[in-house]
């Protein structure tokens, strides 16, 4: 019968995510999907993998009516949230929800 040993080293805590996962809340009233589309793109851009794009209370994202997008960012680097005209896109702010990152 085959054994399975845990080859990580003694005390290694990992969150299964990726080295870095950041939560980042995108507002903005009535973002349209171009809107989004944009802001996505360039987050991809400066570095970020993007694992996931939800509306703030799980609807469906409807196109000039949903006013907050969190997105799930992978990726070493640090987010820095944007307070006015995130990433290009006019009224738009974003903001950081919550960091998971291995130990």
């Amino acid at each position: 019968m085959a054994t399975i040993t845990d080859t990580r080293s003694a005390g290694s805590i990992v969150n299964g995510l990726g080295g870095r996962t950041t939560i980042v809340n995108i507002a903005k009233t009535n973002i349209t999907s171009a809107e989004l589309g944009t802001i996505l793109t360039a987050l991809q851009s400066d570095g970020f993998a993007i694992a996931g794009v939800a509306t703030a209370d799980g609807s469906a994202f409807d196109t000039g009516v949903t006013d907050n997008v969190q997105v799930a960012l992978q990726s070493t680097a640090t987010y820095s949230a944007v307070g006015a005209n995130a990433h290009g896109v006019t009224g738009a702010v974003t903001t950081v929800l919550s960091i998971f990152k291995d130990k």
